[in-house]
């Protein structure tokens, strides 16, 4: 899936939205895709937990930190769980942490950064909402595509 993004834009040029963030890859997979699933949540991963411990079947969890970069939204643990659960990849507008661990899964994460510190576990938070990442409004049931030159979104699977 090596650069697959560029060429997904040549080819759907007014059916794709570039998500303009700089995203750090922390996964052992650097190009993933799948329907979307959303958490938002502010220092809580208690829905990115539950969620990804529930049957992924190929998707792709999008989380809106709500800006909050003091607490890790994801780690090994729930990494782990991810690929269990048969996740297609994770990405955070957030930090992650154990990022060592994060590397060997074979799953796609990409980030904003790291931060060592866990979050707290209150149970909030918000699942399958729309975000809003840099302008671009992703909703559950859209499709992500994500390689080394970034992250895309669209309503309609491409043909790739």
């Amino acid at each position: 899936m090596d650069d697959k993004l560029p060429d997904l834009c040549d080819q759907h040029p007014d059916a794709v939205q570039w998500v303009p963030m700089q995203w750090f890859d922390y996964g052992a997979k650097r190009g993933f895709e799948g329907r979307v699933r959303t958490v938002r949540c502010y220092r809580d991963n208690s829905k990115v937990k539950a969620l990804l411990a529930s049957p992924g079947d190929g998707q792709v969890l999008v989380v809106d930190g709500s800006g909050a970069m003091d607490r890790a939204l994801l780690g090994d643990l729930i990494g782990q769980s991810a690929v269990d659960n048969h996740w297609a990849g994770i990405v955070i507008a957030g930090p992650v942490r154990d990022a060592a661990t994060l590397s060997t899964l074979p799953l796609g994460i990409k980030a904003l950064g790291v931060c060592p510190i866990k979050t707290h576990k209150y149970g909030q938070g918000e699942v399958d909402v729309a975000i809003t990442l840099a302008g671009i409004t992703l909703t559950a049931g859209d499709y992500l595509y994500a390689d080394q030159n970034g992250v895309i979104v669209c309503t309609n699977p491409l043909n790739t």
